[in-house]
C-alpha cells in the first residue's frame, strides 16, 4: 500500500451526501479513509442508503468502519427512514434489562442490514441531572455508575452478538460538564479520586467488552493543571498515560468529532489533527469539513513512525472483528423495523410511543447533524 493510503486509515470522515459524486469518490479513492461516518444528510431511503454504504465500500482497498450514531431516542439517524428506538433514559426508567439487551439485538440486526460494522454507543456517561444542557438529555444509562454498568452492559451484549462493534463514550466521561461540547469546551474540576468514584467506573467495567472507546472535548484540570483548555481527546496524560497505560486499553480510540465547537474555538486544524494522534488516538473524526480530510493526512505525515505503527496496529485488530452486511432485503429491514416500533411500545405505551422525541425550545446539534 502507498503511503498516502496508509496514512488516510488514521482518518474517519463523514460523507457529503446521498449518493458519491464522481469528485469525492476519486478523493476517497485517492487518500482510502480508515473509516466513514453517516449522519442525516447521507440518508434518504432505505435502498438509497444500502447504495451508498456498498460504494464506499467498493472503493475501498480495506474493508473500511462504516459507524454512525445509533443509540435510540433523539440520537438515532435511521429514524429518518424508519421507526425510533426508545433512548437510554426511558430504557433504563422501565427498569427491564432484558428489553435492553433486546434493544441492543435489533440495533445490531438493522445496522448489519445497511452494511454498517461499528455503532458508536453505548454512552457510558452518568446522569447527575436528567435536565442538564450539555447534551447528554436522554441518553444516559443510570444516574449512578452501577447503574449505567448493569444497564449499558447488556445493551453492549446484545448488538456485539449481532456482528456490529460497538464503542464506549465519552471517555473519561463529562457528565458533570455544564455546556454543550458542540458549542463550547466544557470545563470539570473534578479531583481525579471524585472522577474514580463516579465517572470512571464504568470505563473501567466495560473496557474488556468494549470494541473501541471515543475520547471526549472536555478539559480535566486534574490531568491537564499545566495546559488550561486543553481537551481530553488531545490529551497525551489522559489517552497515552491513563487509558494506554493505566487502563492498560489496547484496543481501538478514537476522538469525538474534531469539528466541534469544544475544538474548533480553542486549537488550530493542523495541530489538533497533530495532538490527537500523538496523544494516542487511532482515528480522527472529521465529520463535517470533509474538504480538510487530504490536509489531515498530510499532518499526519509529519509524525514519527511508531506512533503511526502502533494506531495503524489497533486499526487491524479491530477490523479483523468486523463482520460483513447481510445480504439487502427491503422485506427484512422492514420486518427488523417494526420489531423496533414494538419494543417502543413495550418502553413508553402505545400513546407515548406516538410522540418523537424533540427537545423543546432548542436542539442539539447532536440531534441535527
Amino acid at each position: 500500500m502507498q503511503d498516502s493510503k496508509r496514512l488516510g486509515q488514521l482518518l474517519l470522515t463523514g460523507v457529503p451526501g446521498t449518493e458519491l459524486d464522481s469528485e469525492t469518490a476519486e478523493k476517497f479513492r485517492k487518500l482510502q479513509p480508515g473509516g466513514f461516518i453517516l449522519f442525516g444528510r447521507n440518508i434518504e431511503s432505505p435502498d438509497q442508503l444500502r447504495k451508498l454504504i456498498d460504494d464506499l465500500r467498493d472503493l475501498s482497498e480495506i474493508e473500511p468502519f462504516i459507524t454512525i450514531d445509533q443509540e435510540g431516542g433523539r440520537v438515532s439517524r435511521l429514524r429518518l427512514i424508519g421507526s425510533e428506538p426508545p433512548n437510554a433514559q426511558q430504557l433504563r426508567e422501565k427498569g427491564d434489562r432484558d428489553l435492553i439487551e433486546h434493544h441492543g439485538k435489533l440495533t445490531g440486526q438493522i445496522l448489519r442490514m445497511f452494511g454498517f460494522n461499528l455503532d458508536l454507543c453505548p454512552v457510558l456517561d452518568l446522569s447527575f441531572d436528567d435536565e442538564a444542557d450539555n447534551s447528554l438529555k436522554g441518553r444516559c444509562y443510570g444516574k449512578t455508575p452501577d447503574e449505567v454498568i448493569l444497564n449499558a452492559t447488556r445493551f453492549n451484549m446484545g448488538m456485539r452478538k449481532e456482528g456490529v462493534l460497538s464503542c464506549g463514550k465519552h471517555f473519561p466521561g463529562y457528565a458533570s460538564a455544564e455546556v454543550d461540547p458542540h458549542h463550547e469546551l466544557p470545563v470539570i474540576t473534578k479531583t481525579l479520586e471524585e472522577m474514580e468514584e463516579n465517572e470512571l467506573r464504568p470505563f473501567r467495567a466495560l473496557l474488556p467488552d468494549l470494541d473501541s472507546v471515543m475520547t471526549c472535548h472536555s478539559h480535566y484540570p486534574c490531568w491537564d493543571a499545566d495546559r488550561p483548555r486543553w481537551p481530553a481527546s488531545l490529551s497525551k496524560n489522559i489517552i497515552g498515560q491513563f487509558l494506554r497505560n493505566q487502563l492498560a486499553y489496547e484496543g481501538l480510540v478514537m476522538t469525538d468529532d474534531l469539528d466541534m465547537g469544544a475544538v474548533l474555538n480553542e486549537v488550530t486544524f493542523e495541530e489538533t489533527i497533530q495532538a490527537c494522534i500523538e496523544a494516542g488516538n487511532d482515528l480522527a473524526m472529521i465529520c463535517h469539513r470533509v474538504e480538510l480530510v487530504e490536509k489531515a493526512a498530510e499532518v499526519i505525515a509529519t509524525l514519527p513512525d511508531p506512533i503511526i505503527h502502533d494506531a495503524l496496529n489497533h486499526i487491524e485488530k479491530a477490523k479483523a472483528k468486523m463482520k460483513a452486511p447481510y445480504d439487502w432485503s427491503i422485506e427484512r429491514f422492514e420486518e427488523i423495523d417494526s420489531q423496533i416500533w414494538d419494543l417502543r411500545v413495550d418502553i413508553l405505551g402505545e400513546e407515548r410511543a406516538k410522540i418523537l422525541s424533540v427537545e423543546d425550545g432548542k436542539r442539539s446539534p447532536v440531534e441535527t447533524y
